[in-house]
């Protein structure tokens, strides 16, 4: 039962998303509150397992076409239709009274207003358009958005727009790349793929470490910890530079994380 709700609630990618929170949350300049940075850690990752759970209600049927989703829990007849939705709807319900419990209305309404465009129009448009997928990356720079508000930050502040940008860039590459490597499934599925020209991905790679470094370079990131970060930064353009997809994914799947640590540290 614990493999199944794994899968439904697609654990690694809702932990992701409650990370980039936690990193919105550390970037206040203000001295970090664990029982705050638990909220917005927390409810963004129940916000994300309920939009996980219903997106897998809605995509049931090209699910089971796919090789890489076809051992989900609906697919395979492991759990009833109603019971992920209910699931979902628990979560999500959770995750947002999580965020309103923080002592302010806007964090559990940006959540909302991420998992209403997750579902209705990410997940409706995938299967037209490819366009689906810079579309869909903006939800994932509306965690670190919710992380700031939860700590009292004004969303116009631009050291929340540089990190937000930063979440936005980042996903581009890291989902081509699983588009890619799984590009069989998604055309048995019918879903149109976004296809990168020789050398975008390259140069998207150089926009996302370009925007990256504008955290040290506005002094968002101390010079101490900008070390380790300059050498992961550096990683990644030369996995791009090479054309290895592998060891860059791999790359990509950690920078989230990265960036969180450098700010909790020097927090």
């Amino acid at each position: 039962m614990i493999r199944r709700l794994f899968r439904l609630f697609r654990m690694p990618l809702s932990l992701m998303n409650g990370v980039a929170a936690l990193a919105g949350y550390c970037l206040f300049p203000e001295p970090q509150n664990i029982s705050a940075m638990l909220i917005a850690c927390g409810g963004v990752t129940l916000l994300a397992m309920g939009a996980a759970a219903l997106n897998q209600v809605l995509d049931r049927d090209i699910d089971a076409l796919m090789t890489r989703t076809r051992l989900r829990p609906l697919p395979r007849g492991e759990m009833s239709l109603a019971t992920a939705i209910s699931l979902g709807c628990v979560l999500v319900f959770a995750g947002s009274s999580v965020l309103l419990w923080g002592g302010r209305p806007l964090p559990s309404l940006l959540g909302l207003a991420a998992l209403v465009w997750y579902l209705a129009v990410y997940t409706m448009l995938k299967r037209r358009s490819s366009l689906a997928l810079p579309l869909g990356a903006l939800c994932g720079a509306v965690p670190p958005l919710i992380g700031w508000s939860l700590a009292g930050g004004d969303l116009t502040d631009y050291r929340i727009i540089t990190l937000s940008g930063m979440f936005f860039l980042w996903q581009i590459p890291h989902f081509w790349l699983l588009q890619k490597r799984y590009s069989d499934d998604y055309l048995r599925a019918g879903i149109p793929l976004f296809a990168f020209r020789p050398g975008l991905l390259g140069l998207w790679i150089v926009a996302l470490t370009s925007a990256a470094m504008m955290l040290p370079a506005f002094g968002i990131i101390g010079h101490r910890a900008a070390y380790w970060y300059f050498f992961f930064a550096a990683v990644l353009i030369i996995a791009a530079l090479c054309r290895s997809e592998r060891p860059l994914f791999s790359a990509l799947n950690l920078f989230p994380v990265l960036v969180t640590l450098t700010l909790l540290i020097q927090g």
